[in-house]
């Protein structure tokens, strides 16, 4: 407890990183052919899965890269890719940037916030989410259902629209966006709804079930099963959590809250309100694109969000002494 107490003091840095969504073939090939580092990390995860799912992350087709139970560790790799390079130019460039306060992920994305916090290999994390969106898949086959992007509306606006329609809240991503996930008919009439009560905008989200609600609880079994096989180190760094928004410093905590957020709501918003309120005024995003940026400046205009995923992003933190 004391290290973490004295991460906690060192820096006002939060590491973060994205979830499902977030893949697009080619992401992290600029990286794997810039960075002796980033290579190390696709070759690990082949090695670790026993095929090549480099190949499927640079080349595809996209219909495969899309399936959840290579999505989800697709997103991981290059995640981690990202980070691994960045330190490596940092080591490089003499940097002694301090560590963050916080690291945390969404959704997927804690799966990665807990191996840059040492709780997992890196082998044994992108074998541990390959599982995890094995199971999602079957639920999904065995209970279809879908999501949608609801923008322009508070989560206050959704307690009678899911009570008429059944559908459950997934994430709120930032006080205005916020996703509901249920059965696919439940989802549109639940998108009516909210246009009808002044959504400024619904999207249906290309998913092939519905994640992080009670359909997910076939997952949970094989989830539990899955965490337990894994010896759980406590956390260097504090992981902020998906589901209560604490923060999570013992091993323990973080293999209950992968079991729990399964089928649980990523409170995203809250978890960034959290950090700023903690002191944490820069958040440093690792991963494909930039959505949690994006979000994260939603959230809170005053502090600062950076994405690392390109070799360019990469050298402008290396050379800032970063």
């Amino acid at each position: 407890m004391e290290d973490l107490t004295q991460n906690r003091l060192s820096g006002n840095r939060a590491y973060v990183f994205p979830g499902q969504g977030s893949q697009s073939v080619g992401m992290g090939l600029e990286l794997y052919n810039s960075f002796p580092a980033a290579r190390e990390v696709f070759q690990e995860a082949d090695d670790s899965l026993g095929f090549n799912l480099s190949r499927i992350i640079f080349r595809g087709p996209e219909a495969d890269l899309r399936d959840t139970v290579n999505s989800q560790p697709a997103i991981m790799t290059v995640s981690m890719a990202c980070y691994r390079a960045w330190e490596s130019q940092s080591d490089e460039s003499g940097g002694t940037a301090a560590p963050p306060i916080f690291v945390a992920g969404h959704s997927l994305g804690e799966y990665t916030s807990m191996v840059v916090a040492g709780v997992t290999s890196f082998s044994e994390g992108v074998r541990l989410v390959r599982e995890r969106g094995r199971l999602m898949q079957q639920a999904s086959a065995n209970r279809p259902g879908g999501m949608a992007a609801i923008i322009g509306l508070d989560e206050l606006a959704f307690e009678d629209i899911c009570a008429e329609t059944g559908v459950e809240v997934a994430n709120v991503n930032s006080a205005d966006q916020i996703v509901i996930s249920g059965d696919k008919l439940a989802v549109a009439q639940a998108m009516d709804l909210a246009s009808a009560r002044g959504a400024k905008k619904t999207i249906a989200l290309p998913v092939s079930g519905a994640f992080h609600s009670s359909s997910m609880r076939w997952a949970q079994e094989g989830l539990q099963e899955a965490v337990e096989a894994i010896d759980f180190k406590d956390p260097t760094v504090p992981i902020v959590a998906n589901c209560d928004c604490a923060p999570l410093t013992e091993g323990s905590q973080v293999r209950q809250e992968l079991v729990d957020g399964l089928c649980r709501c990523v409170q995203w918003n809250n978890s960034v309100r959290y950090m700023v309120e903690s002191g944490v005024s820069e958040f440093v995003e690792f991963g494909s694109g930039n959505v949690l940026s994006g979000l994260i400046r939603r959230i809170d205009r005053s502090v600062k969000a950076t994405c690392v995923s390109s070799p360019d992003s990469i050298a402008k933190m290396a050379e800032a002494g970063k």
